[in-house]
């Protein structure tokens, strides 16, 4: 059918109304085109002004809702206050020069004041950097970085994404921003990364790849791992696709990654530890080395933390009973050294052990410390007393150092205490994440000045006036040009809550994933699948494990 056509009684209203707005109509009657013109100037300044008000309406809300979580002052150690406010003065200058420089760009080159996308252009600083942001109360950053997530997060990238590490920044970021500030923008977009990375674990194994095509779903590993997916990379995803069912009541994201878990125990080691290659077609792990460094350690720190996601209860029961023999495996890996006795870590191949050790290692002392509480008190003891020797050795990765910042690696020779290996430094956490684990846990204060002679060092060798750049050396103090999204992220957020009373981020309600965002604990009860979180009324909805799956989970 054709358009309608308007009656000469409805065109002559719509001719005498439009005649009025017309050009040469007013041209001839000047005082009408100048109330026209006011009118339009008016109606313009009104409406911005009601856009104005909505966005100055959410920033108010989100005010509101970081006040609610900001920390009483007054009632705290005055020396902790004076140091949190110095980390985060850290935190606004490089989240500032950040903003100047590198807006919606992975990460920061302070050097040449410019953004590089080191992961596919995804916003990697300022997604890594929106819980600590919230923590810090910094409420104004915080509603500018979620309005790049609404309006500027595309995930829709021709881009080799690593399953890994979009998995724990930006889906744990996000996850995280979401779980503090109840917004579900973050949760939507969280949702939808997770679901392009998915086809990952479509293989004969279950054990997934590490690298996937975002826009194309293609999915394989590097080419220098021989074709093997990487331990730490393919069993350190649980957290965060476990959250996002919890929040999304859609299973299909833990059937995912517990699937992994479950074809891992079906092999495991009576030392609970496992070589850093598996092969995801037959989900068996091939001859290479054992490392609570580089490209195994949070594979171990996952085990221990789904037990603490799942409130400990007998639904993930198996995930401590895992941990707990891996750390058997662990302690046949400690050595000391001769003259000052500094426990390290070894790493393995076959049955060599080789005395090296690297400060990514350095998490191991906070792990321990966190899982001691689960023993007996004699074994408790025994555990906390290795975490706190270990965490001496990581703190003198430091202390050791012209700059006091630790190298990528160390090595213990006979009759010798350590030598820096690579001695590049690049700003990493996992000595103050352990100090911060062993402060909330003993109370001792020992550790936060340990935390604040490592912030000291930052300051004075790493930042610069366009942010923080890492080491080339640790002995020479040259800098390089990359701020990692992992300092904002991980670093200042652990020294500031070093600082900050233990209620504040409660290891009771929260537990931190491997990039340091805080998600709810949320309780795991066999029979159903239900889950209620902890510390906050919400109960999230009940949902069905995969066919066949018994009550313990």
């Amino acid at each position: 059918m054709g358009k309608k056509s308007l009656s000469s009684s409805s065109q002559s209203w719509w001719w005498r109304g439009w005649r009025y707005l017309h050009p040469q109509h007013n041209l001839r009657r000047p005082q009408l085109l100048a109330l026209f013109i006011i009118s339009f100037v008016a109606l313009t300044w009104l409406l911005s002004g009601v856009e104005s008000l909505s966005v100055e309406h959410q920033l108010e809300n989100v005010k509101k809702h970081i006040r609610s979580w900001s920390i009483v002052e007054e009632e705290d150690d005055p020396l902790n206050v004076e140091r949190r406010r110095a980390v985060k003065e850290a935190m606004i200058h490089a989240w500032t020069c950040y903003e100047m420089y590198a807006w919606g760009r992975d990460e920061l080159q302070p050097q040449t004041r410019d953004g590089v996308d080191s992961f596919g252009g995804l916003g990697a600083t300022l997604v890594d950097s929106l819980d600590t942001l919230y923590i810090m109360g910094l409420d104004e950053q915080f509603q500018r970085a979620r309005e790049w997530v609404a309006r500027s997060l595309n995930f829709n990238k021709n881009y080799e994404a690593s399953v890994f590490e979009t998995t724990i920044r930006v889906i744990g970021g996000l996850l995280s921003a979401y779980d503090l500030s109840d917004d579900k923008v973050f949760l939507e977009k969280a949702r939808d990364i997770a679901d392009r990375l998915l086809p990952a674990w479509n293989t004969p194994s279950g054990i997934p790849y590490n690298i996937i095509n975002l826009r194309y779903g293609d999915a394989h590993n590097p080419r220098w791992t021989g074709g093997k997916s990487i331990l730490a990379d393919a069993g350190s995803e649980q957290l965060e696709f476990i959250a996002l069912s919890q929040r999304t009541n859609d299973p299909k994201y833990q059937q995912k990654v517990e699937y992994v878990i479950e074809e891992l125990h079906k092999t495991f080691p009576a030392d609970g530890l496992l070589p850093i290659y598996i092969d995801p077609h037959t989900g068996i792990t091939s001859y290479s080395k054992i490392s609570f460094g580089a490209m195994g350690d949070s594979f171990y720190e996952y085990l221990l933390k789904a037990w603490i996601q799942g409130n400990k209860t007998e639904s993930v029961t198996h995930y401590r009973e895992m941990w707990e023999t891996s750390m058997k495996g662990l302690k046949s890996l400690i050595r000391r050294t001769t003259p000052s006795s500094y426990a390290y870590i070894c790493e393995k191949t076959g049955s060599s052990l080789s005395d090296k050790m690297d400060e990514l290692a350095c998490f191991a002392p906070g792990m321990l410390a966190l899982g001691s509480t689960g023993y007996g008190p004699d074994e408790a003891e025994k555990f906390l007393s290795l975490a706190e020797e270990l965490a001496w050795t990581c703190y003198n990765f430091y202390q050791t150092t012209p700059t006091k910042l630790a190298g990528e690696n160390y090595y213990f020779p006979a009759g010798q205490d350590m030598t820096v290996g690579t001695s590049w430094s690049i700003l990493r956490p996992e000595t103050v994440e352990s100090l911060f684990y062993l402060w909330r846990l003993t109370g001792n204060k020992t550790y936060q000045e340990w935390g604040w002679n490592i912030f000291q060092a930052f300051e004075k060798n790493s930042r610069v006036d366009t942010g923080y750049s890492g080491l080339k050396d640790v002995s020479s103090g040259e800098k390089d040009n990359m701020m990692q999204s992992f300092f904002l992220a991980e670093t200042l957020k652990y020294l500031y809550l070093l600082f900050s009373p233990p209620s504040f981020i409660s290891l009771d309600e929260w537990v931190f994933n491997t990039e340091a965002h805080p998600l709810r604990i949320a309780t795991r009860h066999a029979n159903g699948e239900t889950y209620s979180t902890v510390g906050q009324d919400r109960l999230q909805e009940r949902f069905h494990g995969r066919k066949g799956r018994s009550g313990s989970n």
